[in-house]
């Protein structure tokens, strides 16, 4: 069993949600995501999406953009983001390690060699944003054999006939994006959240990640009594950018709010 999977079946068995914060690597300097890292677990993460930094990051909002601004500035790249994750797993076995990004940089490295960088890593999922499942079979496979998740993005307006390609070529989870726009935007409908996932549920019976639009603790709560993981991005990142001449401010107010979260989401 995956560690995703293992993650997901514990928090189930305990009636608690997963709380999986997004942070990109190399944000604001590559020494600062590796003891982040490891402070959102002790506030409760129980999964960590990394993000891959990428100079054309269609899917995300200004703030995760200018993110990865920053972290290529000190030449962060696939590679050094994968030997953040496995100096993170040298002494953290438990927590699970998605990497999220674009498939540029994945098919300059080749997909193999990723798959396997990947393993050496210890990756446990792969989301990658600009990759749908009618073009994924080759990277689908590759880490399938290797025992990593690939992970899939459902949007509001995903069809069921769309939802169950996604069960079949994912694993893991699947993120629900749970508003049209990119990252931070808009405003959360958790009536309509609900019905979407009502619909999901029809198709798949892997976990369900909702993210895009969660900015707080009550939010947190209220999306993590929809779904089975509540992702937190451009909110943690905002905090980042607020405090970019004191990072250890910054991994604090993090820290802060992922706790808050935790408890809301457990309260």
């Amino acid at each position: 069993m995956s560690r995703l999977a293992a993650t997901f079946e514990q928090l189930s068995k305990t009636g608690r949600k997963a709380l999986i914060p997004f942070v990109t690597a190399g944000d604001p300097r590559p020494d600062f995501t590796l003891p982040l890292m490891h402070a959102m677990v002790e506030a409760g993460a129980d999964v960590i999406e990394l993000g891959v930094p990428f100079s054309d990051p269609m899917a995300d909002g200004p703030v995760i953009q200018r993110a990865s601004e920053r972290a290529l500035e000190h030449k962060m790249s696939l590679r050094r983001t994968l030997t953040i994750a496995a100096e993170f797993r040298k002494t953290n076995q438990h927590t699970p390690v998605v990497l999220m990004g674009y498939v540029n940089p994945i098919e300059a490295m080749g997909y193999e060699n990723f798959a396997n960088a990947a393993q050496r890593a210890e990756i446990d999922g792969v989301l990658t944003v600009d990759l749908p499942p009618e073009e994924a079979d080759e990277c689908v496979a590759l880490l399938k054999a290797r025992d990593i998740d690939p992970i899939f993005l459902l949007a509001p307006n995903s069809s069921d006939e769309r939802i169950k390609k996604m069960d079949t070529a994912g694993s893991g989870y699947l993120y629900y994006v749970s508003l049209k726009g990119v990252t931070g935007a808009g405003h959360l409908n958790t009536g309509d959240v609900e019905t979407k996932l009502n619909q999901i549920r029809l198709s798949t019976g892997l976990p369900v990640a909702i993210g895009f639009g969660v900015k707080d603790a009550q939010t947190a709560k209220t999306v993590a009594n929809l779904g089975d993981g509540v992702v937190i991005g451009s909110a943690l990142i905002s905090k980042i950018e607020a405090n970019l001449d004191d990072p250890e401010r910054a991994g604090k107010e993090i820290v802060e709010l992922l706790v808050a979260m935790r408890q809301a989401m457990d309260s």
